[in-house]
């Protein structure tokens, strides 16, 4: 993440020329380091094998590229930092300026660290790598560090750090890596979205010029790219050979594609500063967040794995079952009385529910969203005796308790905005424009951040909470902070990361579920402080497929949360089966959230089945492989999740719309061994097509045994599913 941080001290040692060989899970990843520059990546991509050091140096060689006319009379690649001075003709890697000099850089190697890999002809194996360097301009008075790992997982990430050697200040206005993909990625794949339609593909021809993404929400935001795809013309989900990129930071940043007309192409991502933001004192240095980088030959879903496989090696990542979510906001909303919420524990405990989640509403003045945030006590008017008979019959009921909070919002209609308008984010006098009736509450601000961190610590220790859901409900718009109002996005950002870390310290034992108005900032830094994200407000069953299937491109499903709303739904007043409803919940963090108290004998009875099956198959789900079909229809998914040994898969097929044709075809189950025999049956309950006899096809009925190879290849016959309708497949090894 980005920081200020004391300067180090000088390196003194030349740095000679040296190729660096990184290699980890299949990839390779060859560094050329120059001794007047900073390094060149020669290769990032398939795995090349044990090269000795001169293999090395001729690889280096033979990508040395031709002069053309009318360019450098000595050609130069694209340096990792991208720089002015060695003729590069795109985005700087570097942009800043002291009082209006030292504007354009030239670093030169001063030390070089490396750890694992090759280099001089000493290999460490295949377990990946890390290669720390330092760079200095003597001119420019700034020092730079590069650090690039890669990652037993395959992942590659890498950040930068500046520091100011010099006598005045020094601004920051960008700093970001660049990595080189080869010519053959001609087509791009990138997300965008609104409020409750998250994460929606676009895609496009990879041409001259650069596809920027800029990030200006003071959060992660509904139309954030997410992961940014260049690959092989036509590559999908399980084909084609795929370079990807993630900035893992929750505030504001861009990435860009650029390709240049000497046919260079370039990945970079940071962190967008706003003017001023970042202003470097002699000695103070600046720290880009983590970039992420991932190359599969095997699409979309290799690239997934690799974030997946690194995500679940972390120490911290929840290892243990995910438990049942019952969360009250679509069931009670504003109405908080004690025992109609007592009531509907007991209900959650019937169906099998395991936590127990109080939304919005517990705390004083907030009888609707337009008052209250920031006065973070009990409302003694609702809960004269606080919330202990509330969380003691929850916990008597075998369910653990959670709690709503948005702590970095505030509304000016609340005790905290009347005694302190100063703690609020703006720029000058003027409140930014209101949105849900809220402002931002500077946490930049020791004493706000001293009062926020302070009520949630009082109540997490007077309370038995075991999770958090914590919200963040609209964006930082003319975000000013301190006593002059310079913008303090990139404060809060940090901010914010602090007070999670400091609650977990103190609460160890605390979930905390990252909701931002649904599913606005997901990104693997606030990962790093949280344990679960919801993944959109919009639970809508159809939605949600299309939702999770590209929140996945990042996270693994246990990390997304999912619920079982009503029918109609909250959002889109769309009615849909029990089935649809839980089948899609299935394939993430399972949850539910509607009123259990008014369901009929015969729905109760259902979703305890769906229950059940949640908690049989989520060490599946939740360890497994995920795949997704690249289907021929846009009507029709197939989509699931392969054990590690491939000894066990749970398939989804889900009839979204009104298909081309009668059918769709065969179903392709992928990702399975292809020698090994499997029995291929429909899971109950997801089977409602069969029993319902509206897929009356042989191999439902009885089921089937083919190896992986057949059923990959050839498949099954589609089911002939009805719009919004899902069955589940089973495949076992036999």
């Amino acid at each position: 993440m980005s920081q200020h941080d004391p300067a180090p001290q000088p390196e003194t040692p030349v740095v000679a020329g040296r190729t660096v060989h990184l290699r980890a899970a299949g990839v390779s990843l060859v560094l050329d380091v120059h001794p007047d520059s900073t390094p060149t990546l020669v290769h990032w991509g398939a795995d090349l094998g044990d090269l000795s050091q001169p293999a090395l140096a001729d690889l280096v060689t033979a990508g040395r590229t031709a002069r053309s006319n009318n360019d450098l009379d000595v050609p130069q690649p694209p340096r990792l930092l991208p720089e002015q001075s060695w003729g590069w003709s795109g985005r700087p890697g570097l942009v800043g300026h002291r009082a209006g000099a030292a504007w354009s850089t030239r670093f030169v190697p001063t030390h070089l660290e490396v750890t694992g890999g090759v280099t001089g002809g000493v290999t460490d194996g295949d377990a990946g790598g890390r290669v720390a360097l330092r760079a200095t301009d003597r001119d420019a008075h700034l020092d730079l560090e590069i650090e690039l790992e890669l990652l037993p997982s395959g992942l590659l990430r890498h950040r930068a750090t500046v520091t100011n050697t010099g006598p005045d200040a020094y601004e920051v206005a960008e700093l970001a890596l660049a990595l080189p993909v080869p010519p053959v990625a001609t087509e791009l794949l990138d997300l965008a979205g609104r409020w409750a339609k998250e994460r929606i593909p676009q895609r496009r021809a990879l041409t001259f010029g650069s596809h920027v993404r800029e990030n200006r929400r003071g959060r992660t935001g509904p139309d954030a790219p997410l992961v940014v795809a260049v690959g092989t013309e036509g590559f999908g989900f399980r084909r084609g050979e795929v370079w990807a990129q993630h900035t893992a930071f929750s505030g504001n940043h861009r990435s860009v594609v650029e390709r240049l007309s000497s046919g260079a192409t370039t990945v970079a991502g940071g962190e967008l500063l706003l003017p001023g933001e970042v202003r470097l004192a002699t000695g103070e240095q600046y720290r880009t967040p983590w970039v992420f980088g991932a190359w599969s030959d095997a699409g979309l879903d290799g690239v997934a794995a690799r974030f997946h496989d690194h995500l679940r090696a972390r120490p911290h990542h929840p290892h243990g079952p995910r438990p049942v979510v019952v969360n009250t906001w679509e069931a009670v909303y504003f109405d908080l009385d004690l025992e109609r919420l007592l009531e509907l524990a007991r209900a959650a405990a019937d169906v099998g529910a395991e936590r127990y989640v109080l939304d919005d509403g517990w705390f004083r003045h907030r009888r609707s969203d337009d008052a209250g945030l920031g006065d973070w006590y009990v409302d003694e008017g609702i809960w004269p005796q606080g919330l202990h008979p509330l969380v003691d019959g929850v916990r008597e009921l075998g369910l653990q308790f959670g709690l709503w909070v948005e702590p970095e919002m505030v509304n000016p209609d609340s005790d905290l905005a009347r005694a302190h308008p100063d703690w609020i984010l703006r720029s000058g006098d003027r409140l930014p424009p209101a949105s849900r009736q809220q402002q931002v509450l500077d946490l930049g601000n020791p004493d706000a951040y001293a009062y926020v961190l302070g009520r949630l610590d009082a109540l997490l220790s007077e309370y038995e909470i075991s999770y958090l859901k914590w919200d963040h409900n609209r964006d930082l718009v003319e975000a000013g902070s301190g006593p002059v109002r310079a913008p303090g996005v990139h404060a809060q950002t940090l901010a914010t990361y602090r007070l999670l870390d400091e609650l977990r310290a103190r609460h160890p034992g605390v979930e905390i579920e990252s909701c931002s108005s649904g599913g606005l900032r997901v990104d693997l830094e606030i990962l790093e402080h949280t344990d679960r994200v919801w993944a959109s407000d919009c639970i809508d069953p159809l939605e949600r497929q299309d939702i999770q299937r590209w929140t996945l491109q990042l996270l693994p499903p246990e990390l997304i949360g999912s619920h079982v709303g009503a029918s109609p739904s909250h959002t889109t007043h769309r009615a849909n089966d029990l089935s649809f409803r839980a089948g899609t919940a299935l394939f993430a963090s399972f949850g539910i959230e509607t009123d259990l108290t008014r369901l009929s004998g015969a729905e109760r009875d259902e979703l305890r089945r769906w229950v059940a099956l949640y908690k049989d198959v989520r060490s599946l789900v939740h360890t497994g492989t995920t795949v997704r079909s690249d289907d021929h229809d846009e009507s029709f998914r197939v989509h699931g999740s392969v054990a590690p040994d491939a000894s066990d898969a749970l398939f989804a097929v889900v009839q979204t719309g009104t298909p081309d044709g009668s059918v769709p075809g065969r179903v392709r189950l992928p990702g399975l061994l292809a020698d090994a025999e499997y029995h291929v049956s429909a899971q109950e309950p997801g089977d409602a097509p069969r029993v319902r006899g509206e897929a009356d096809l042989p191999w439902l009925a009885s089921g089937v045994r083919l190896t992986g190879r057949a059923l990959g290849a050839v498949g099954l016959a589609a089911p002939a599913l009805q719009p919004q309708q899902i069955l589940l497949v089973r495949a076992r090894r036999t």
